[in-house]
């Protein structure tokens, strides 16, 4: 049976983009999936460049080697920091991520980092030849950066990508000097399309839509340390703007099944099949600190978490990707409407 086409949303989210990367792996070696297009922002950008980049050179086997080599060598560059984290519990409340985020309160990267270095662009030189991936994907990439003069999101296509923009969807202000592209300055693209489903909607791509989810959408009860609301807080602003869009999308669903539409409206939507792998499960005890945490160990560990999602998705849901949705997009993000 051929395989079926469609189309990734990738979420960023630090190394927690290391459980795409497992989702990822168990996809390519599955098979069953032609992944046609990837919309993605910040770790889900890099995740999508590495698997595009390898996909061009050698086939799924080629993704799946240029996606362990990426997060090999993030976990290689990082391991001074990794190091450092696992000596956590000697200093208490004063951990070493607990003061850098002190410091970046009271201080910009244009301080802390003047020549703003950044351990990703040696691993994206590294791992990535971005004109051979320009050149030679078949898969239609779009990924997210956020203007920070205007608010908007920039979206990259295929043609355009390039180092700078990888980073640039990756630019987390308090950390990295913006990444400057023809004079525009941006920031990591999660604040205003984490990822940006709309490039999908007027692009000739599939229109099954896989959301690999690595912020959880839902954490039951009341954080009440200042490290759970800030966990909680970031979760949700790194989420605002997919809900926002999965809302849009629930909405026009509404009035094509319902036929609100008059017949000219109607050919200019297309009906768009969701579905998603969430980690609320998978992710929900971890803090925002280990999205920080590259040791290999933890990498490889949110990789099998990964893959044994995309498994259990792949048994549940595979039947009914071309035909409906998988997630039920009304009940979820339109439940006051009738």
């Amino acid at each position: 049976m051929a395989a079926q086409p469609i189309s990734l949303a990738l979420q960023g989210g630090g190394a927690h983009g290391a459980f795409t990367w497992g989702v990822l792996d168990y996809l390519l070696e599955e098979g069953s999936l032609d992944i046609k297009a990837i919309t993605a922002t910040s770790a889900g950008a890099m995740n999508a460049v590495a698997l595009a980049y390898g996909y061009a050179v050698n086939g799924r086997d080629g993704a799946r080697e240029v996606l362990e080599a990426y997060w090999r060598d993030v976990s290689q560059r990082g391991a001074p920091l990794a190091a450092a984290s696992s000596m956590s519990p000697a200093f208490g409340p004063f951990t070493p991520f607990a003061m850098f985020q002190a410091l970046t309160n009271v201080a910009s990267p244009y301080d802390l980092n003047p020549f703003d270095y950044n351990p990703l662009k040696q691993t994206l030189r590294k791992i990535i030849d971005f004109d051979v991936l320009r050149a030679e994907t078949e898969i239609d990439l779009f990924i997210a950066a956020t203007n920070v003069e205007t608010g908007k999101a920039r979206i990259f296509k295929t043609d355009e990508i390039t180092e700078d923009t990888v980073l640039a969807s990756a630019c987390l202000p308090q950390v990295f000097k913006a990444v400057e592209i023809e004079g525009t300055p941006l920031w990591d693209g999660g604040y205003v399309g984490n990822p940006a489903l709309y490039p999908l909607f007027y692009a000739d791509v599939p229109k099954d839509i896989l959301i690999v989810h690595i912020n959880p959408l839902i954490r039951k009860g009341t954080p009440k340390t200042a490290s759970a609301i800030l966990d909680r807080l970031n979760e949700i602003t790194f989420n605002a703007s997919l809900v926002s869009e999965l809302r849009s999308i629930a909405f026009v669903q509404k009035l094509l099944d319902e036929n609100w539409l008059a017949d000219r409206m109607q050919s200019r939507y297309r009906r768009l099949y969701i579905h998603a792998i969430r980690a609320d499960q998978q992710l929900c005890k971890l803090s925002i600190e280990t999205k920080y945490e590259t040791s290999w160990r933890f990498l490889t560990e949110l990789k099998n978490r990964g893959r044994d999602a995309a498994q259990t998705w792949i048994a549940d849901h595979k039947g009914v990707v071309g035909t409906k949705s998988s997630v039920d997009i009304k009940d979820e993000f339109l439940d006051n409407l009738s």
